[in-house]
C-alpha cells in the first residue's frame, strides 16, 4: 500500500494569511507511506508538521529525499523536531550539486549565524547518501525508489516510489520544454500518481498577467501537467509547487482549468490524503 499526504504545497516562500488558508502556505513536503517504510519529500516548512505528528510514534525511522536544495525545500529542517530526539533514525538522499552536497548545504544552513544549533548537534543517527542520476535505492520494507534529473536551475530529481504493484511519481520544480521531457515520460509513464509542478497558469508563465514571462525559470504550469497527465497514461494528477502569489481562489481555477482536460486532476492542498 502507498499513503500519500500532503504538509507544504506552496513554491518559493512560506504564504500564510486569509488568502491561503484552504489551500495552506507551507512550503513542499510530501509523506509517503510505503508499506512499513517512511519516506519523506523534501523539507521545506511543512516538515514542521510532519515532524509534529510523528512525535507519537517515536522512535522515528524514515528516508527523506532531497528533490534539490533551493530554500524553499530544505528551509524546515532545522524545525523537524524528530531530528534532535535520540534514538531516532533518517537516511538523508539528494545529488551532488553546484554548491556539494546534501550534506553540506544542510550544514551550512544551520552553522552560525543563521542557527543556533549546528547539524552535527542534533541528537538523531543521520546518514547522508549522494544519488547518482538512474539510482535504485531499495527500502527495508520492499518499497523501491528510482529518479530522473529533469529542467531546473542548477539541476532537480524527480522521484518514483514503487510498492506492491502502485506507484506515485513527484516531479516538482520542472521546467517543461517544447515536446515531452522524455526522462520524465520513461520515470511517469502509467503511475498510479504524478504529483507535477504547476506554479503558474499559461497566462503567468508568459508573462501575461504582470509584464514578467517565466520562461527559464524551471517551473511549469496546470495545463502541461494535464496534457502530460493524458499522454503519460497517469491515474491521477496532483498540481504542485503553487505560485505565492497564487489565492485559494487561483488555485481553485487552476484546477478547474487542468480538469477540463484531465478529469482525474486535484489541486494539492495541506491535509491531502490518497491512499493506493
Amino acid at each position: 500500500m502507498l499513503k500519500v499526504r500532503f504538509w507544504g504545497v506552496r513554491g518559493s516562500i512560506p504564504t500564510p494569511g486569509p488568502a491561503t488558508v484552504k489551500v495552506g502556505g507551507n512550503t513542499a513536503c510530501v509523506e509517503v507511506r510505503c508499506g512499513s517504510d517512511l519516506v519523506i519529500l523534501d523539507a521545506g516548512t511543512g516538515l514542521r508538521l510532519l515532524g509534529l505528528a510523528l512525535l507519537q510514534e517515536m522512535p522515528v525511522r524514515a528516508h527523506l529525499f532531497y528533490s534539490h536544495v533551493h530554500w524553499d525545500h530544505i528551509q524546515g529542517f532545522p524545525f523537524f523536531v524528530p531530528a534532535f530526539i535520540p534514538g531516532n533514525s533518517f537516511k538523508l538522499y539528494g545529488m551532488i550539486n553546484v554548491s556539494g552536497t546534501i550534506e553540506e548545504t544542510l550544514s551550512g544552513q544551520m552553522n552560525y549565524p543563521s542557527f543556533p544549533v549546528r547539524l552535527s548537534e542534533m541528537g538523531a543517527s543521520i546518514a547522508f547518501h549522494d544519488l547518482r542520476e538512474g539510482e535504485r535505492i531499495d527500502l527495508p520494507g520492499g518499497g523501491v525508489v528510482t529518479n530522473a534529473r529533469l529542467n531546473h536551475p542548477s539541476g532537480v530529481l524527480a522521484y518514483r516510489i514503487e510498492h506492491a504493484g502502485r506507484s506515485v511519481v513527484y516531479a516538482t520544480d520542472t521546467e517543461h520544454y517544447a515536446i515531452t521531457d522524455p526522462k520524465l515520460a520513461k520515470l511517469a509513464r502509467g503511475t498510479d500518481v504524478l504529483i507535477y509542478d504547476a506554479t503558474y497558469t499559461p497566462d503567468e508563465y508568459a508573462g501575461k498577467s504582470d509584464g514578467l514571462p517565466k520562461t527559464g525559470w524551471g517551473h511549469s504550469t496546470n495545463i502541461e501537467g494535464a496534457r502530460l497527465a493524458k499522454e503519460l497514461g497517469v491515474g491521477r494528477l496532483v498540481l504542485f509547487h503553487h505560485d505565492p502569489s497564487q489565492s485559494d481562489e487561483a488555485v481553485e481555477e487552476k484546477e478547474r482549468a487542468a480538469r477540463a482536460l484531465f478529469p482525474e486532476t486535484i489541486a494539492a492542498r495541506e491535509g491531502l490524503v490518497i491512499e493506493l
